[in-house]
């Protein structure tokens, strides 16, 4: 019976944590964003990229194989007061992504977007025609996609990992303190202690140093939101742990600090984050204007 109970236990931290971590990605501002695309009769969904890896050409691909469609993509830099560059968009084929195998081919219309540098943005939207009927997509809302170094995945991997484990073990941690077994609830807030420290304090700056050329963007240096929430949780975690780690008579601090990191982590990915500021050519971080990056 004590085992049946300890794996309720772990499946339902199991859901919370991967419904929670899916939450976060698709809020996420970087997230691609969902389009639907109605034009004469065709009807058609796409993915258009909102992050874009330095060193890799940046392809928008609208899901139309129709070769009687023609397009332009139309961009411009980000915040910068500029007229809208406009590309002509044009067939090509690509494969998709399959879990076994090689993926398909397919044909697709695809604009391919200048690189810009680390933490650059640009924002764009697209025109399509066939015959006589035009449809525009994201004129009223452009697209923002932002550019990043390429991170290793000898470093990408373990903190997303790590991450994602220290979810895991903190809705341990939280169901055991509401189950009133506080020798569990006290194991299991040392371990995401532990792998909150290493994947997000240890593996999070290797991945903004990649990505962004700094290691740490937060408070005191900035206000890097994905840095801040990382060390508020960890923060969260090292009172609960620094009380309880003789006496164990404050067990509600890990309830608390479970709580805060799951709050925190709520919040969408990458909001804000670094962004460059093309005048300076500093990069700076600040809010994120939700509503450019078509959250809803």
């Amino acid at each position: 019976m004590e085992k049946i109970k300890h794996i309720s236990v772990w499946v339902l931290a199991l859901i919370i944590t991967i419904s929670a971590a899916i939450y976060q990605r698709k809020t996420g501002p970087t997230y691609p964003k969902t389009v639907q695309t109605s034009l004469s009769d065709l009807n058609f969904e796409s993915k258009l990229i909102r992050s874009q890896e330095i060193g890799t050409p940046c392809y928008v691909d609208l899901n139309v194989s129709d070769t009687q469609v023609i397009g332009k993509i139309f961009y411009k830099r980000y915040n910068v007061e500029e007229s809208w560059t406009e590309l002509s968009m044009v067939q090509r084929d690509i494969k998709e992504r399959a879990f076994f195998g090689e993926g398909t081919s397919k044909k697709v219309l695809s604009g391919l977007l200048p690189e810009q540098p680390e933490a650059g943005k640009l924002q764009y939207f697209m025109q399509i025609q066939k015959d006589d009927k035009i449809e525009f997509i994201a004129k009223e809302q452009p697209i923002v996609i932002r550019f990043k170094g390429a991170v290793p995945s000898w470093v990408l991997a373990p903190h997303i990992a790590l991450m994602f484990f220290s979810m895991l073990l903190a809705g341990l941690t939280l169901i055991y303190f509401l189950l009133k077994n506080y020798d569990m609830t006290h194991r299991y807030g040392l371990l995401t202690f532990a792998f909150l420290s290493v994947g997000g304090m240890m593996f999070g700056p290797l991945v903004q140093k990649y990505a962004f050329s700094e290691f740490w963007t937060g408070v005191p240096f900035g206000w890097d939101l994905t840095d801040n929430k990382t060390l508020i949780a960890f923060l969260a975690f090292l009172i609960a742990v620094a009380f309880n780690y003789k006496s164990r008579s404050k067990m509600y601090l890990y309830a608390i600090a479970t709580v805060v990191l799951f709050a925190v982590f709520s919040i969408p990915h990458s909001a804000f984050g670094s962004e460059l500021n093309y005048e300076t050519g500093k990069v700076t971080q600040g809010f994120i204007n939700l509503m450019a990056y078509q959250l809803f």
